[in-house]
């Protein structure tokens, strides 16, 4: 089910995900009351919501329906790059965040991924590590956990190396260490990671 307030944009993913094999459009939306109404009746599989919408956003959509259709797994699609906003997405239950500068494609391939059970993290549709298997932090210092849970925190670089007190260039090291440790490649991902272990009701 394809969730976008714009037509056209609704147009062009439908026709890339139905020509994908073994992919199936079964409903489309405008806002969020349409969605959770559409998706009560069609009951799919995988969710395509846009982070923007003219009564709410692709989170409350997220939410809303976790409750109502829990079989339905989300993938966030929007034009918003935000540290924010994924770490929300993922936290309210998404299992992938693609940008909308993906190629088509692409997005064929991260929702059949999505479909047989996997979670992806962004755009460039990266594994999240689960916590379940394997503790991905099992090998940070005491200095890179402070540095993961202020990450976590919202916090700048600047910010960081302010508030323990080392230089902005240590952080970055630090930033670098633990991304090659936790096998993450991006920053906005740790962000995302921590939101949720967070969720989870994990604590660093």
């Amino acid at each position: 089910m394809i969730i976008d307030d714009h037509e056209v944009v609704r147009r062009g993913i439908a026709e890339i995900v139905d020509r994908a094999d073994g992919l199936t459009v079964v409903a489309e939306a405008g806002s969020v009351a349409e969605a959770v109404r559409r998706a009560e009746l069609v009951r799919p599989e995988v969710l395509l919501v846009d982070l923007q919408l003219p009564d709410g956003t692709g989170i409350d959509i997220v939410r809303t329906l976790r409750e109502k259709v829990p079989g339905a797994r989300p993938i966030i699609l929007t034009s918003f790059d935000d540290d924010d906003a994924l770490a929300e997405a993922l936290e309210a239950g998404a299992k992938a965040y693609l940008l909308k500068t993906v190629r088509g494609a692409e997005i064929a391939e991260v929702v059949k991924a999505v479909a047989a059970g996997r979670t992806l993290l962004d755009e460039r549709t990266v594994t999240r590590r689960r916590a379940d298997h394997e503790d991905p932090t099992a090998d940070l210092t005491p200095s890179e956990r402070r540095v993961l849970e202020l990450i976590g925190d919202g916090l700048s670089n600047r910010e960081i190396g302010e508030r323990l007190g080392v230089a902005e260039k240590t952080v970055k090291n630090h930033i670098t260490s633990l991304l090659s440790k936790m096998g993450l490649q991006r920053r906005t991902q740790v962000a995302a990671w921590v939101a949720g272990q967070r969720a989870a009701g994990w604590r660093g």
